[in-house]
């Protein structure tokens, strides 16, 4: 895909966020109900119906290139000839918005040949849309400001500036911290905007030691590394979507580059 084309298509998913983050909003403003998924993970109304926004708008306008979202695994039959698809994941964060503390987010994802092309993740509550694809660079949009994203890098001697689960601390993640060198400040957040943290030069480091699934971090994932960070496992690989079929992701360590 040219690069014109691809910037055309971040655009699209901007508009197709803000859709879905309408209707999510739509819902989080309402006395709304809760059910339960075979994982026991909670699922509301504004999940769907976020879902079926995208899928439809998505389908409308790039009919070519197959979409697999969290709320329907089960239809998607693989990748395109061009090995792209779309990775969705309509309301990330579905236990923030039951806190209705507002640390919850859109995400769509272009996956080219196992590799997040570009992504969107997009916080209705917050409105800040951050994007970021490959030779497209990384932005954040909030309140109608724009500004490009970059990561900063942790400085030798200085605090490291943390990010983690607001609602997932594990042991691991604490062993991993306790082997810093320097100290370090915490930051609990909810959501894909954890990554989006080290995008903006805010925190240098977020640890997953838990688990995922990869609609959970690819269109973020996205934007950190057209922000300049990495998103590795704990081998030192690069995050990948090649076997869509496993839906888990190892654990893994988001980084502005400084570990």
């Amino acid at each position: 895909m040219l690069k014109a084309e691809m910037s055309v298509l971040l655009e699209d998913l901007e508009g197709i966020c803000r859709l879905a983050g309408e209707r999510i909003l739509s819902v989080y403003n309402s006395n709304f109900s809760v059910t339960y998924k075979a994982d026991k993970s909670p699922l509301t109304e504004a999940d769907a119906s976020a879902h079926e926004v995208i899928v439809s708008q998505l389908t409308k306008r790039y009919p070519d290139i197959p979409v697999l979202s969290e709320e329907d695994v089960a239809s998607f039959q693989g990748p395109n000839h061009l090995g792209q698809f779309f990775l969705v994941d309509p309301l990330d964060g579905t236990k923030e918005f039951l806190k209705r503390n507002g640390e919850f987010t859109v995400n769509i994802a272009l996956i080219q040949n196992g590799k997040p092309a570009m992504g969107a993740v997009f916080a209705p509550v917050l409105d800040a849309y951050y994007s970021g694809g490959y030779k497209l660079g990384a932005r954040l949009i909030k309140n109608k400001e724009e500004k490009a994203l970059k990561v900063s890098t942790h400085q030798a001697g200085q605090p490291w500036k943390i990010v983690g689960s607001r609602s997932h601390s594990t042991p691991e993640t604490e062993n991993f911290l306790a082997q810093l060198e320097d100290p370090y400040e915490f930051m609990p957040m909810g959501s894909s905007l954890k990554f989006c943290l080290v995008a903006e030069g805010v925190a240098h480091l977020y640890p997953r030691l838990a688990p995922t699934n990869l609609w959970d971090t690819a269109a973020a994932q996205a934007v950190v590394s057209a922000a300049g960070g990495t998103v590795n496992d704990l081998s030192g690989n690069e995050l990948d979507y090649s076997n869509w079929k496993q839906t888990l992701n190892p654990y893994f360590v988001v980084s502005s580059g400084s570990l």
